[in-house]
This record gives structure tokens, C-alpha cells and sequence, in this order.
């Protein structure tokens, strides 16, 4: 099933749809599921969207826009009760459920607003993903918590939460994401609850997934062959790991890399 979203891998970034790539993801747990009524209720959102905010100019319109279609109209919003749950990073039970994690509610956003040519961004905030809107000035929104605007002072206690008390606020942290940095932030949810619940096959899957999604991680072909070595799969690690050394230029993780090639050769 890896071969029916190796297209994403060789994709340009700005060519993947966020939407519709998570959802060819999610299709792949989901054998022989039916994806049009998922298909039609993205579509649905759209067009609610482009209704209500057909006047929106400002990033604060829009902004307003996305929250009362995504979670006043439609209900969607973040699964705090259960929020380590599998089905919050499975874009197809979000859809179900209209409850999902930070990063899958914000695909959902920035998709959308995407499709009517507002500028939107998933952001990389550490432990939250936010979701800025419009051109500079941006809005910044919080698809977990219903599509609020968030301030600078949110966003410093969002850092303090995710990081510790006194962590400084970088421009990193509020940078916009890649879309396959967003993909690979989503299939990394998945991978570490499987591997925290013990199911380090599930978890393998995952990893699988994220290197054909991102072929350049270089960390995703790494925590595969972790994993493929814990599963005594010693041919599959060694593709993995030289899958590695062909995408990072790092002299000590390609010292790492090569050492670990040496060790299983001398098995």
C-alpha cells in the first residue's frame, strides 16, 4: 500500500494539497473505504468558506471566517478529553468526529483558505500547532481551540507549556512549516503514541510512510532503521540507513551512520 502515496515523495512542496494528501494517508488504514463522502465534505467547507468570507480582506476577516465555518458552523475542534487517541491524527475519523490534534485541525485550515488564494500557514510551534492567516500583518489562530486569534503573550505561555518555564521565543518557533514538514509532524504523532502504547510494528509502519512522504528526512530513514533493526529486518536497515547517507551532508551523523553500517556488517 506505500506505493499509493510514493506521488507525495515526488512532489515539489508547493504542489502537495495538505488536505488531500492526509487524507491519502488516512485512506491507507482505511482498506477499501469509500473517500467520497470525505471528498464531498471538504468540498462543503470550501464553499461555506468562500461564502462567508467572501468580503474578508483583512487577515483578522479571515481569520474570523475559517473559526466560525470550521467550529461555529461545523463543530470542528481539538479532542482534549482523549487527545493522545489514534483517531485525532487519522484525517478521516477527524472528519467523522469533528475532533482532531493541533496539526490535523490546522491541515484542515489552511487547506481551505489555500483554495480561495489567502496566504496560510501551518506554524512550528513546539507541542501546538498554530495556523497563521493573510499576509503581513498575519493573524495567528489556534484550530484546537476553535479558531481563536492568539496573542504574543498565548504564544509565550504556549512555549512555556511545551518547552518549560523561561524558554524564549524564537522565530523559529512561529516559522511556517513545509507542507511535507506538516505531513511528516502529523505521521510523527502517529509513530511516537504507537511506540509509547508498545506497538513498535505500528510504529514502523509510520516511519515507512514518512519516508516516502519526505524522502529527504534524514531523522524518518533513521528511527525506520531503528526499528527495522529491533525487528531483526538487517537487509531492510541497511537500505534504510544508506538511504540516510544519501540525503545528509552532517560529518558526525554520517560517522554515525557509517559505524552502525559497519557494525551490522561485521554481524
Amino acid at each position: 500500500m506505500i506505493t499509493e502515496i510514493a506521488y507525495l515523495g515526488l512532489l515539489d512542496d508547493d504542489e502537495i494539497e495538505l488536505d488531500m494528501a492526509a487524507l491519502a494517508l488516512s485512506a491507507l488504514d482505511h482498506e477499501g473505504i469509500d473517500l467520497a463522502r470525505y471528498l464531498a465534505l471538504l468540498n462543503e467547507l470550501g464553499e461555506r468558506l468562500g461564502t462567508v468570507g467572501a468580503s474578508a480582506q483583512t487577515a483578522q476577516e479571515q481569520g474570523e471566517a475559517l473559526a466560525k465555518v470550521f467550529s461555529g458552523e461545523f463543530g470542528f475542534a481539538g479532542d482534549a478529553a482523549s487527545y493522545d487517541a489514534p483517531v485525532n491524527a487519522d484525517l478521516i475519523r477527524v472528519l467523522d468526529r469533528k475532533r482532531g490534534l493541533p496539526v490535523s485541525l490546522a491541515i484542515l485550515y489552511v487547506a481551505a483558505a489555500r483554495r480561495l488564494g489567502w496566504s496560510a500557514h501551518a506554524l512550528n510551534m513546539p507541542g501546538h500547532v498554530l495556523v497563521s492567516i493573510g499576509d503581513e500583518p498575519s493573524a495567528v489562530l489556534d484550530p484546537f481551540n476553535g479558531g481563536v486569534p492568539v496573542s504574543q503573550d498565548q504564544l509565550v505561555a504556549l512555549l512555556d507549556r511545551a518547552l518549560g518555564p523561561g524558554a524564549a521565543l524564537r522565530p523559529d518557533h512561529i516559522a511556517p512549516m513545509a507542507n511535507r514538514a506538516v505531513l511528516v509532524r502529523l505521521l510523527l504523532n502517529q509513530a511516537s503514541r504507537a511506540e509509547r502504547r508498545g506497538d513498535s510494528r505500528r510504529a514502523l509502519i509510520l516511519y515507512a510512510r514518512m519516508t516516502n512522504v519526505a524522502p529527504d528526512n534524514a531523522d524518518g530513514w533513521w528511527e525506520l532503521a531503528r526499528l527495522q533493526l529491533g525487528a531483526r529486518d538487517v537487509v531492510a536497515a541497511r537500505h534504510s540507513l544508506s538511504a540516510m547517507l544519501e540525503v545528509t551532508r552532517d560529518p558526525e551523523r554520517r560517522e554515525r551512520v557509517s559505524a552502525v553500517l559497519e557494525a551490522i556488517a561485521q554481524r
